[in-house]
């Protein structure tokens, strides 16, 4: 089975690694089929029929042995990214004229409480919206222009990372073809 794992936290401050590097690292994990995309942390592997809590676990502690720090992972398999990268989230005529999609990968579902504490920042200069293991956020303009309060949302949501829909679009055209 073909999984994508979204590493958060790389080549950040003195973290480097290139991507040869981290595929090396995933190789020497005993993943097949090794394909690193951009410099962001997102490796394409076959893994098998291990669950995601078993790959999760094993890529945390073979990465921390194998670089010298922990990093956080989240996993999709190629049909949820294929999904991510199809779904239109927001209303065309608001896309239009908006930034750059941003898709937040959870590890986890969120509850319906959480959810709908998470949609209460939206607004019309950031909007929200739900995927099932994602948050879309549609910025008025540059992320780091936004009034969005991430850090709140990183707290109720737990562990996740960012990616723009254009990165997953493009990682899915080359590596995910249907």
């Amino acid at each position: 089975m073909i999984r994508v794992a979204f590493l958060r936290g790389m080549n950040l401050g003195n973290r480097r690694i290139t991507n040869a590097e981290l595929g090396e690292q995933f190789e020497r994990l005993g993943f097949a089929s090794v394909a690193t995309f951009q410099a962001a942390g997102n490796v394409v592997f076959e893994a098998g029929d291990a669950s995601e809590e078993e790959l999760v676990g094993r890529i945390g502690s073979g990465l921390a042995a194998g670089l010298g720090y922990p990093v956080p992972t989240v996993l999709r398999e190629a049909a949820e990214l294929r999904a991510i990268a199809a779904a239109e989230p927001f209303e065309a005529a608001v896309t239009a004229v908006a930034g750059k999609l941003q898709v937040l990968l959870l590890a986890a579902a969120p509850p319906a409480s959480v959810r709908n504490a998470v949609l209460e920042h939206a607004g019309d200069e950031d909007r929200l919206a739900f995927g099932p293991r994602e948050l879309y956020w549609l910025p008025s303009g540059r992320t780091t222009d936004s009034d969005l309060d991430l850090k709140a949302i990183e707290s109720a949501l737990g562990l996740q990372t960012m990616r723009t829909r254009g990165t997953i679009e493009r990682l899915v055209a080359k590596h995910l073809p249907a």
